[in-house]
Order: C-alpha cells, then sequence, then structure tokens
C-alpha cells in the first residue's frame, strides 16, 4: 500500500506540480482568452493599445476565437511571467531562479531571438528583421564608417570608434553590451535603467556620448528627431525578432507560425509593416519580399 502510495505522489508531483508548465490552445480556447505579455518599445507597442505588435496578436487572439487580452510587463520580468520562473542573464550564463506565477501566454513586442533566450523560451519563425547599431548625437566627433558590403569588416570597423567612450545599453536584452564585446573594445559600458524607449532621448541630452540600438528603434528616432541622430555603423549582424512562448507551449507555438503565413499570403502582414514601419521596407528589402 505505501508503495502505491509513493508511485502515486511521484506521478502527481511529475505531471501536476512541474514549474513553468505551458498553456496549450485548448487551454486558451477553454479560458476563451488569450494574453499577450509586452512592454512599450518604439511601434511594437505604441503604450496607448495600438502597435504592430498589438494588432498581430489580436489577429491571431481572432484566428483562434477567442478574446485578446493584453498583459503589461516590463524587460526585467518578461520572461519570469511568461516560463513561470524567474530568469536572469548575467556574466553570459542564464540563471534559472524561484517559481513565479505565469501571466501570459506569448511574449511579442520587438522580441529579438538570442541564443540564450532560445534557452528558457520557443520562438517563432521571424516575425521582424533587425540589427543592433551604434549611434551617437550630430555633432559628435566621431564620423560613421562607410558601408563596404561585408557586414563583418563594417561591424569591426565600427566597434574601433567605442574605445575610450561612454556608451548606453540595457543589460538583459538585445542592447547588452556584453553581447558585443564593448569593453573588450575599450568602451566605458553603462547600464540605462530606465525605458528602452528613452535611451536615444538620453543621448540627445548629452547625458552620455554614445548609445546601441536596434533598427527599428532607431527609425522610430530618427522619424521623431529628424537631423539630431548619428548612425555611426552596425556592431552586430544581421538578427531576427520573434514571438515567444513557453517551452511546453509547442502546438500554440505552431499554430501562430501557421498563422503568420496566412497572414502574408493574405497581405495582413505588410499592411502592418507600412502601417507602423514604413522605412524598414527600404532597410530589409529582401526579408518582405516573399
Amino acid at each position: 500500500m505505501k508503495k502505491i502510495y509513493f508511485i502515486f505522489c511521484l506521478f502527481f508531483c511529475v505531471f501536476f506540480c512541474r514549474p513553468g508548465l505551458g498553456i496549450e490552445v485548448k487551454d486558451i480556447i477553454q479560458r476563451g482568452e488569450l494574453r499577450h505579455l509586452a512592454v512599450p518599445y518604439a511601434n511594437f507597442n505604441l503604450g496607448d493599445n495600438t502597435g504592430f505588435c498589438l494588432d498581430l496578436i489580436r489577429a491571431f487572439a481572432k484566428d483562434l476565437g477567442v478574446k485578446y487580452k493584453y498583459v503589461p510587463s516590463s524587460w526585467e520580468t518578461i520572461l519570469d511571467d511568461l516560463v513561470g520562473r524567474k530568469i536572469l542573464f548575467a556574466n553570459k550564463q542564464v540563471i534559472i531562479g524561484d517559481v513565479v506565477q505565469i501571466r501570459g501566454d506569448i511574449i511579442a513586442t520587438g522580441f529579438t531571438i538570442l541564443d540564450w533566450r532560445k534557452e528558457v523560451v520557443l520562438f517563432s519563425e521571424p516575425t521582424f528583421p533587425t540589427q543592433v547599431w551604434l549611434v551617437g548625437k550630430f555633432d559628435s566627433d566621431l564620423k560613421p564608417i562607410k558601408p563596404s558590403g561585408n557586414e563583418e569588416y563594417d561591424i569591426q570597423r565600427t566597434l574601433t570608434l567605442v574605445k575610450g567612450r561612454r556608451v548606453l545599453g540595457k543589460r538583459g536584452t538585445c542592447l547588452d553590451p556584453s553581447l558585443y564585446k564593448l569593453s573588450q573594445k575599450g568602451a566605458i559600458c553603462e547600464d540605462f535603467a530606465g525605458n528602452v524607449n528613452d535611451i536615444a532621448g538620453v543621448v540627445l541630452k548629452g547625458d552620455v556620448e554614445l548609445a546601441i540600438l536596434d533598427v527599428p528603434d532607431v527609425l522610430v528616432a530618427l522619424r521623431k528627431w529628424p537631423g539630431q541622430l548619428k548612425v555611426l555603423g552596425p556592431i552586430s549582424k544581421r538578427q531576427y525578432m520573434g514571438c515567444a512562448f513557453n517551452k511546453h507551449s509547442i502546438e500554440l507555438r505552431n499554430r501562430f507560425n501557421s498563422f503568420l503565413h496566412r497572414i502574408k499570403e493574405r497581405g495582413l502582414y505588410l499592411e502592418l509593416v507600412k502601417k507602423y514601419f514604413p522605412d524598414a521596407i527600404y532597410y530589409f528589402a529582401d526579408f518582405f519580399k516573399f
């Protein structure tokens, strides 16, 4: 009898007490809503209930036949809110901590697909192209590199500009200076405690000399402050953004990928790009040809 009881307890713990157990399509349909985790960022999430990612996930919720629910998060906690564990990226290592409440089913917020993030979540097929650029104020004494057509060569030339300069980034995101070895190149790296949306503004105020930003955010900043920012060059290779899912939410991820293919075929995807990032089609013409 004791042996049977032990086996039952073991079975219960393994299958029902696993922290971070993902949500599947049937759970969402039964609940009647899709919970979208997001952080205000560029035109992906404008913070006023509009944005590329909000429109995209609303359409996905409609495709699933459920209501859409926006769940605000932060860059520091958004992975925790999806996987149900405290997630920290430090010293180029992923640290998985205490169990926390799962608050959402999908992350879509201009979320770059990074190797360390793939250790803790599933990513969809790419939803947007990006790259990390080094930017400064228009009157900076540094001159932009002249593109050579060789991406790696251009990155190395850009990195020579950071020696002895203060460079602002955001730890734990695609703008983490440690991902691009800026300190090894002599940069004085500083971590921005505020919202990523505000980094360009900090550079314009002269509070810091340089910053690293990804292309969609730079495109928004150049339109907002024409002639006031200077793009010096790339510090990363081409990157891609995608939607993130709990590691156990395989069916949900696959369902999203199928949805993404359909809206590309119908033209809805390109409509959203033109609406929120019209300049991106020029910079990444190859990505948007399908």
